[in-house]
């Protein structure tokens, strides 16, 4: 096995050549300030205080919802990615895929691989059921280093694009033809999700649009869709606008996924929406919804304070990336004693 970018390992740190430098520093990859320490925030709900501001309502709320990653929207009732959340400093590699399902997410996912001045980037887009609640996202990534993923040649790790290589983005996430809910914004990773709201990924489709920065970029990322299945006359091409629906996945999916572990996890998380509707049924502002279940239901109520990708346990994930770390260490100590 063996890296396609030139580098090298001393004193076990892997350094690359050309203008996108990594390396794989916890001061980089978590810097102090966006590490959220969720269980040192006296989440007192009972303050009913009214807030004139968009947000939940509560200002503890949006602190514990803000450090998760999320800002919550109200017109719509979902709660949204900020644009320089922690998710943002761990990139994205396969690997989280593979470990969505155990950590309790049925999502459905396909990724786009393609070239674009010299550079080797990914758009993914996912949809399904996380932990409490249903969701959606499409993400843009810039290759930082590769290693070989048995089954899956172009499982690379990727960090997110730069705030200059954001692209102007929209999907419809709809649930057996009904809308749920809209997003549309410029950003490297534009998401929704609705707490409470089960639903199992085949219910589920996004029409989705995505502005790319030329034509070349344009092209290049139609022929990464051609790649994962996507046929070009299945596609709506306006200028530099690329829109389609994403309904049944085309590309592999995690092997984490077989039909008796999405039934286990699955009847989890309905299990759990289901409590979380019959706990707040009578609620009508998240304030009143999360206080409901605060003190009617603590454990639920924990797994509310992690909802959304990645951030069901922090404490896991963690685990996760020092694991992938090693493993692309072996790889490039392998590769480099040939």
């Amino acid at each position: 096995m063996a890296f396609l970018h030139k580098g090298r390992i001393t004193n076990h740190t892997m350094t690359f050549w050309g203008n996108d430098v990594w390396r794989p520093n916890p001061l980089r990859l978590f810097p102090k300030e966006t590490i959220p320490d969720l269980e040192k925030i006296d989440l007192n709900l009972t303050d009913r205080t009214q807030l004139e501001t968009e947000g939940t309502g509560s200002e503890k709320l949006d602190e514990l919802v803000e450090l998760a990653g999320y800002s919550y929207e109200p017109e719509q009732d979902i709660f949204i990615s900020t644009i320089r959340p922690w998710q943002r400093y761990i990139g994205y590699c396969r690997l989280y895929d593979e470990l969505a399902a155990p950590t309790g997410m049925i999502v459905d996912c396909d990724e786009f691989y393609f070239d674009y001045q010299d550079k080797q980037w990914m758009i993914g887009i996912w949809k399904g059921q996380y932990d409490m609640v249903t969701g959606g996202e499409v993400g843009f990534y810039k290759n930082a280093l590769n290693f070989d993923l048995p089954g899956h040649p172009k499982a690379l790790f990727y960090n997110a694009v730069d705030d200059k290589d954001m692209l102007e983005m929209s999907y419809v996430l709809k649930k057996n033809g009904n809308v749920l809910f809209t997003r549309k914004d410029k950003h490297w990773w534009l998401t929704g999700f609705k707490l409470g709201e089960f639903s199992q990924p085949s219910e589920l489709s996004m029409d989705i649009s995505i502005t790319l920065k030329d034509e070349e970029m344009r092209d290049a990322f139609i022929a990464g869709m051609n790649e994962a299945g996507y046929e070009t006359d299945e596609l709506l091409i306006e200028g530099n606008t690329v829109s389609f629906t994403f309904d049944v996945p085309r590309t592999p999916q995690p092997w984490t996924r077989t039909k008796l572990t999405d039934w286990i996890i699955q009847k989890k998380n309905k299990y759990l929406c289901d409590k979380y509707e019959e706990i707040t049924g009578s609620e009508n502002t998240v304030q009143e919804k999360i206080t409901a279940i605060r003190e009617q239901d603590p454990q639920i109520y924990q797994r509310v304070r992690r909802m959304g990708k990645m951030s069901n346990n922090f404490e896991g994930w963690v685990t996760m990336i020092v694991t992938v770390f090693l493993i692309l260490f072996y790889l490039g100590g392998s590769s480099s004693s040939e």
